[in-house]
């Protein structure tokens, strides 16, 4: 149990590491102002992304929200961390939270997974579908959905050589349980101790 951006800083990520993270919404931060929340989303942005070795990857799942009646694009501020850091984005894929044209409240009928990585390329003959139709089971209320986990993690393993995935905000252990499942090792950082305990059990 540890907090996951001081962690980061503290590491150096072998290149075999990939990293498949959710960064907190500000609904879970509520000690800081939506600014300052905002602010802390974009610099840890740039603090993950940095994190990774130049030959390996950095992949985020996000899903926005409205505040105040307005729309917050969290894949916009993925970007500016990245663009921050130095880093590129690779590739952005839409995974279906609901069936297209179904009409959502809070939270929109989709979700984000953004790939960034300094040095490595996504040639056609990788090419992916840009839109992910299911989102799979979630093993708790704010988790990565099991499909598009096992998503990225596979392309993290096929693509980008991780023999281990990271997740430095791991809440309950989604991405590591399934990056166990698809026969890779996991490392996983969480600051609230009951989580933490929950994902050492976790099975996908």
């Amino acid at each position: 149990m540890t907090d996951g951006v001081a962690w980061l800083r503290q590491s150096a990520l072998p290149a075999e590491a990939g990293i498949l993270t959710s960064l907190p919404d500000s609904s879970e931060m509520r000690r800081l102002p939506f600014a300052g929340w905002r602010q802390w989303f974009i610099d840890t942005a740039a603090v993950v992304v940095s994190a990774v070795h130049e030959r390996s990857a950095a992949v985020f799942y996000q899903t926005d929200v409205k505040r105040d009646g307005a729309w917050v694009d969290k894949a916009f501020l993925l970007q500016l961390g990245a663009e921050a850091a130095g880093v590129r984005l690779l590739w952005h894929k839409i995974v279906c939270r609901a069936p297209a044209g179904t009409a959502t409240g809070g939270r929109p009928g989709y979700a984000h997974l953004l790939c960034f990585s300094r040095a490595l390329d996504d040639p056609v003959e990788t090419a992916m579908p840009d839109v992910l139709p299911r989102l799979g089971p979630m093993t708790w209320s704010r988790a990565m959905g099991l499909c598009a986990v096992e998503f990225a993690v596979a392309w993290l393993r096929d693509h980008a050589g991780a023999k281990v995935i990271v997740d430095p905000f791991c809440g309950v252990g989604t991405a590591l349980a399934v990056a166990n499942r698809l026969g890779l090792d996991s490392i996983g950082v969480e600051i609230a101790s009951g989580r933490a305990e929950k994902a050492r059990q976790l099975r996908a």
